[in-house]
């Protein structure tokens, strides 16, 4: 089967972000860049059930192969895949606190500096617009400007990066930004960190790690 090692690790994310309580039952979908397109997962099935033949291989046009219907949300999937070319997967999740915060419509500011992994000094929230619709997509393509994370009004949170496990890894660290920023609010109004701290830490990450210099976080 073509890309069978692709359409097996969307099955392995998808019921991984289900274990973590980055999501609940079928509400989110993945994607994955290949030559034709990019893989994306079917609508409303069980991640548990899925086999590598249920995973839908579309084109930019909106046109897919094979038995199964494509997410729902497949046009911002494709809209953020054909307008970003550093990007290779984008995930969709209604974790619990990102989909709280975007509930009370509130962008998620600098509450910590692990915020510069999404690409800037703030992960927005882009207006409520019914799901699976092009407005969705044209509104979550804006609150991505610049960044490689947004949530979704009264719905949920979407992580991009150049690969799936970097999307995935990306999507923990926004919801645990959430969650951070959700407990500060409980207490009092947090104190935000600068545009000048959030470079400092930018120049920071050059040196963390192995070296790996595509590691290294945008900002501002």
């Amino acid at each position: 089967m073509k890309y069978e090692d692709s359409r097996r690790e969307i099955i392995a994310s998808c019921q991984q972000m289900n274990r973590r309580g980055l999501n609940q039952g079928m509400s989110g979908n993945i994607s994955v860049r290949v030559s034709e397109g990019f893989l994306i997962t079917p609508s409303g099935m069980d991640y548990d059930e899925m086999t590598p033949a249920d995973i839908v291989l579309m084109r930019l046009d909106g046109t897919h192969e094979g038995t199964r219907r494509p997410s729902s949300e497949w046009r911002f999937h494709r809209d953020i895949l054909a307008t970003r070319p550093e990007i290779g997967a984008v995930t969709h999740m209604h974790s619990m606190f990102c989909t709280t915060l975007s509930c009370l419509r509130k962008d998620i500011p600098a509450v910590h500096y692990m915020i510069v992994a999404a690409g800037g000094n703030s992960i927005r929230c882009a207006p409520y617009r019914t799901y699976g619709t092009q407005a969705l997509a044209d509104a979550a393509l804006e609150a991505l400007a610049g960044r490689s994370a947004c949530l979704l009004a009264n719905h949920g949170m979407i992580a991009a990066g150049p690969t799936l496990k970097k999307a995935m890894w990306l999507a923990a660290e926004v919801e645990n930004l959430a969650a951070q920023y959700w407990r500060a609010l409980q207490i009092g109004e947090p104190c935000l960190l600068t545009d000048e701290e959030l470079a400092a830490t930018v120049e920071q990450f050059k040196s963390y790690g192995q070296g790996d210099a595509g590691e290294v976080p945008r900002c501002c």
